[in-house]
């Protein structure tokens, strides 16, 4: 972050603190989810957007417990599912903010296909990826991205299955916005949400973080020893989608942070809309209202 953005962000204390809520925290100590929470807060306050701005959708999974510690319209859904409920409340609303957040769990083992579809529909929202590489809620299963020879709780051994590649799958589908992020680097990650929240499209940001209760394997530490920011290559275009692709599949020792690839020529899904052309409603001020006091008498 640019000293003018820290100064600017000292600046708006009282930005910040109305995301603040009177929640207890349960991460474990050290969970990468206090930085992602923290650069979120500060992303919007830099934003100058207010509680009423932005809807967020949480996943199940440790993700999913910040529902209650960032005030506003908050919705926690069902596990797998929330970029679907996300792109709801999208279409209902086209003025706010959608941000959407779910594990690695949720999203490549329970729920690929809607993320599927949110890539390839480019509806306009922020989806947060929270890779710790394992179901920290259940206690550490093995997900879809657990790297092979790692040990996790209800796996025999060792994992024997190959990982997913994230970044690989979403640019494969034609995602416009692709960034990474690191949960130790708040600065870095602030930088990377405002623009994510800036894009107008699907801005897919993954969220490398450390799950210190059961994957002892990859510490804040061991992040912090190979995280590089993407600026630093010598002629690297964001917007050259070859250069991404080339730089995701090449799995070795250094993660690049920061926006891998982005496109901004291309239309996003309420823009392919044309029969909402000269509207001026949204669509949820044209939702018809019906009294359900009779049915909840029988609940």
């Amino acid at each position: 972050m640019e000293n003018k953005d820290v100064k600017k962000l000292g600046e708006l204390s009282k930005e910040y603190m109305q995301f603040e809520t009177p929640e207890v925290f349960t991460w474990c100590g050290d969970c990468g989810n206090y930085g992602i929470q923290n650069a979120l807060k500060r992303a919007l306050a830099l934003e100058g957007l207010g509680r009423q701005d932005v809807v967020f959708c949480y996943d199940v999974g440790c993700n999913g417990n910040g529902s209650d510690k960032i005030e506003g319209y908050t919705i926690h859904g069902l596990h797998g599912r929330v970029l679907s409920l996300a792109a709801g409340c999208k279409l209902a609303n086209t003025k706010q903010k959608v941000i959407a957040a779910a594990g690695d769990g949720a999203t490549f083992s329970e729920g690929p296909q809607h993320l599927i579809h949110a890539v390839r529909n480019n509806y306009p929202m922020v989806f947060i990826f929270h890779n710790n590489e394992n179901y920290g809620l259940t206690t550490g299963q093995a997900s879809a991205l657990s790297p092979c020879g790692s040990h996790r709780n209800g796996t025999p051994g060792e994992v024997t299955i190959p990982p997913l590649n994230p970044l690989q799958f979403v640019l494969s589908l034609g995602a416009t916005f692709v960034a990474r992020a690191f949960s130790g680097e708040v600065s870095n990650l602030t930088e990377v949400l405002r623009d994510a929240i800036n894009h107008d499209g699907f801005a897919f940001v993954e969220v490398l973080q450390a799950c210190p209760t059961y994957n002892k394997e990859t510490p804040d530490e061991w992040y912090a020893a190979r995280v590089k920011d993407v600026r630093e290559l010598a002629n690297y275009d964001r917007a050259d989608i070859w250069q991404a692709r080339k730089l995701v599949e090449d799995v070795g020792d250094d993660f690049y942070l920061g926006i891998l690839y982005e496109d901004k020529n291309r239309v996003s899904f309420m823009g392919t809309q044309k029969y909402r052309d000269g509207v001026s409603t949204e669509l949820v001020e044209e939702v018809k209202h019906y009294d359900i006091s009779e049915f909840l008498k029988d609940l």
